[in-house]
């Protein structure tokens, strides 16, 4: 009997007396479950209830599985309608389609079986399902019919098995619901005697690990933004790893596996299945062969994946781990190969049915395609890698034509590839760089410049990025800023005399202390150690920078915000009605930031400041040309120190030799023969350092970088040269007269210290 409702859609109303039935069931339910309401052990609970679920059920025999937490099999734990229950007799089903119990508890899905003696019925449902009846012989039952279905709340709790004898009637679709609702009454009922926590990170909570408040904070970002949430408990909140798979453990019931690198994967397992295909699925068979496989999963509850897997991996038996999800990519690639880390996302992109870029085409379709799963994992993968491998720069390109673009970063100031990109993906990824650093997504003919903060490993850290518009596409360039604490003064690697000028410089009331040096040359890290050396609680001290990278106690920090007006001009004008002692302006770019700098160091301020000139004395004339008054610039000046970072030998790796007469003759005359005599270096005796290669440099030979410097001081005959006007080479021989060392002979100096090589030098100072 059929009704038709109003909006023309045919629904089924059962007969009333189906409906009569229907209640009639409920209600009895019902009544057992009080009964069981208040009853933690699972045994002497189903005692009590046993026959009335057997009426109410209309069954012979049934049977209570438990899952047990070693992942790899089920156990009954209650036989309903066995009169002759050997309580001593254990009976265990390990997880496998060869069983139907098993077979249950591998795919979670329920099963109807009219006859369980029919083959060719259990072949329809699994080539190799079978009835073991070897226990039903014995006990002299003739089991023809069957009901099996899981008990679950999200994950496998245990599997309840309805039987039926020869005679008896068969199970109908009903007797299906029936059994479905008796099970999620015991998983409700038990979930706790079955000793499962309520989530997968529960346990962390428990332990304080993490509030409950957060971990759902934590879990909204993950869904919004993308990433994983294990990544996110370790990074951003210092959870250690086996911490979460303990958790993990807790809420899955299944041994927790984490990575070794020392572990090797079993080959035959593997042969036939394609390592893209398992950094897609987050899983891999980690142990044992066709009889038995030890297969290592991030969630296994997911009944879909694991139906998959029997089907790839076709073994008798199954034994689950859990483990987190870069943990089971680690076990699949080598953490040296960086493209290889990226092939997982890609396989994520291509999953997501072709991703197909008009760069040309609908803004709203570019929107959408940089909210893709793919993209946010790409962007996040690519910042995260960046950061591990200590990049301060990171250039995503686009490709020439339908060639794939590229990602290159930055790291000791060298450019090195990261990874090929696809060209149907780059204007995606393009698209999503804009999307965090809150730019215009729509605008892509013009250069556009935004920030972004964002936490990577544990640590803050800022973009800055900027995009231009190329004729392949648009191109984008994010400056990783890592907020930090100053560096200590003594730690520059400042040679002894220009260490003892700075100090010296920086403890006057009053003046101008310029440090130059191209972008990225570590000038702000330099402020910052004057500026940590001089902060003490008498001195006052505001800075204005654009971006504020390093903080210090003491210090008031202001950041620049050039769309609303508030530029270094204007921040000066305010800090000097701040009664300050010392003043930081970030960067003197034009006349006026340059004359109100020079002017509140006339009239008693210490006020340290960057410009970007090539050498010491290139800064006097560069200021000069800015229209500075040269008689107020030149009583203000105390001093220009300018610096470039230089290449650094790996410590673990470098190795000494004996360099030969012409080496030595060429670094000596690059130095100045003159001035070399007053080095105490023995040049018959005399050992350099040389690049090898380790896995610690990444087989480079070079690791970090280091300043060199040349330090030019206001002395009373350079102040009477900027008075005049002086040409540049005329004051830079003045300063060498005063006792500036110049960058090329500090970096020779340090070739001999044995810290880097004459290669690296002329990578910063020309020839």
């Amino acid at each position: 009997m059929t009704e038709t409702a109003s909006t023309d859609i045919e629904i089924e109303i059962p007969p009333p007396r189906v409906v009569e039935k229907q209640d009639e069931f409920v209600a009895k339910l019902s009544k057992i479950y009080q009964r069981l309401k208040y009853s933690k052990k699972l045994k002497k609970a189903m005692k009590e209830v046993e026959q009335d679920l057997l009426a109410l059920l209309g069954v012979k025999l049934f049977t209570v599985y438990q899952s047990v937490d070693n992942g790899k099999e089920i156990l009954a734990s209650f036989k309903g309608g066995d009169p002759d229950d050997d309580d001593s007799i254990e009976i265990r089903v390990p997880f496998s389609p060869t069983s139907l119990a098993g077979y249950v508890a591998l795919s979670q899905r329920a099963l109807v079986i009219k006859n369980v003696l029919d083959s060719e019925e259990l072949i329809d449902i699994h080539p190799r399902l079978q009835f073991d009846k070897r226990f039903s012989e014995a006990k002299g039952w003739k089991v023809k019919s069957m009901i099996i279905v899981p008990i679950k709340d999200e994950i496998l709790l245990g599997v309840m098995q309805l039987i039926n004898f020869e005679g008896d009637r068969e199970f109908t679709k009903t007797d299906l619901k029936h059994a479905m609702m008796v099970s999620q009454m015991l998983a409700k009922q038990f979930r706790s005697s079955l000793q499962s926590t309520q989530g997968p990170y529960d346990y962390l909570v428990q332990k304080s690990k993490i509030s409950g408040v957060e971990l759902a904070e934590l879990q909204n970002n993950v869904s919004l933004y993308g990433g994983t949430v294990t990544r996110s408990l370790m990074d951003e909140y210092n959870i250690e790893a086996d911490d979460i798979g303990k958790s993990l453990e807790h809420y899955y019931r299944v041994p927790y596996m984490k990575y070794d690198s020392e572990h090797e994967l079993p080959i035959d397992l593997l042969e036939n299945i394609g390592v893209s295909y398992l950094r897609n699925n987050l899983w891999l068979p980690v142990a044992g062969n066709k009889e038995e496989a030890v297969i290592l999963i991030d969630d296994p509850s997911d009944y879909q994946r694991i139906m998959e897997i029997q089907g790839v991996v076709n073994a008798r038996n199954y034994v689950f781990r859990v483990g987190l999800p870069e943990h089971i990519q680690q076990f699949l690639r080598s953490d040296a190969d960086v493209e290889a880390g990226f092939d997982d996302v890609f396989d994520a992109l291509g999953g997501e049915g072709g991703i197909e870029v008009d760069t040309d085409g609908d803004d709203d379709e570019d929107e959408g395609l940089a909210a893709t799963s793919g993209i946010i994992q790409l962007v996040n993968r690519i910042i995260t890698e960046a950061e591990r491998l200590g990049a301060s720069d990171i250039h995503i390109e686009p490709g020439k034509d339908d060639l794939p673009g590229g990602v290159r970063i930055r790291v000791d100031g060298i450019c090195r590839e990261l990874l090929k990109v696809p060209k149907e993906h780059c204007a995606a990824l393009i698209a999503r760089v804009k999307v965090i650093s809150r730019l215009d997504i729509s605008e892509k003919r013009l250069p556009q410049d935004g920030k972004c903060k964002l936490k990577v490993r544990g640590q803050r850290l800022e973009l800055r990025v900027a995009t231009v518009p190329t004729v392949q596409g648009e191109s984008a360039v994010l400056r990783l800023l890592a907020a930090g604490s100053a560096m200590p003064l003594d730690k520059l690697n400042l040679s002894p005399k220009n260490f003892e000028k700075i100090v010296t410089a920086s403890a006057h009331p009053h003046g101008l202390f310029l440090v130059v040096g191209p972008t990225g040359s570590g000038k702000t890290t330099t402020l910052h150690a004057v500026l940590g050396h001089i902060n003490k609680p008498e001195r006052k001290i505001w800075t204005a920078e654009d971006p504020v990278e390093i903080t210090q106690p003491g210090l008031q920090q202001v950041q620049m915000l050039p769309k609303i007006g508030f530029t270094f001009a204007t921040a000066m004008r305010a800090f000097l009605r701040a009664d300050p002692d010392v003043i930081l302006i970030g960067e003197m770019r034009d006349h006026e930031t340059a004359s109100i700098g020079v002017e509140a160091s006339l009239t008693g301020h210490l006020v340290l400041s960057t410009l970007h000139t090539n050498s010491a004395p290139e800064t006097i004339t560069r200021l000069l040309d800015l229209g500075l008054d040269p008689v107020n610039f030149s009583d203000a000046l105390l001093c220009v120190l300018a610096q470039r970072l230089m290449r650094t030998l790996c410590a673990k790796c470098k190795q000494p030799y004996k360099p030969d007469k012409k080496e030595l003759d060429h670094l000596v005359d690059a130095y100045g023969r003159e001035e070399f005599k007053e080095l105490p270096y023995d040049l018959d005796n005399i050992e350099l350092q040389g690049p090898v290669g380790c896995d610690d440099c990444g087989g480079t030979g070079y690791k970090g970088r280091t300043g060199i410097h040349e330090l030019l001081m206001g002395t009373n005959e350079l102040q009477a040269m900027i008075y005049k006007k002086a040409e540049l080479d005329l004051i830079r021989e003045q300063a060498l007269k005063d006792g500036m060392q110049t960058m090329k002979q500090d970096g020779i100096e340090k070739i001999f210290m044995g810290l880097s090589d004459y290669l690296q030098l002329l990578r910063v100072v020309a020839e």
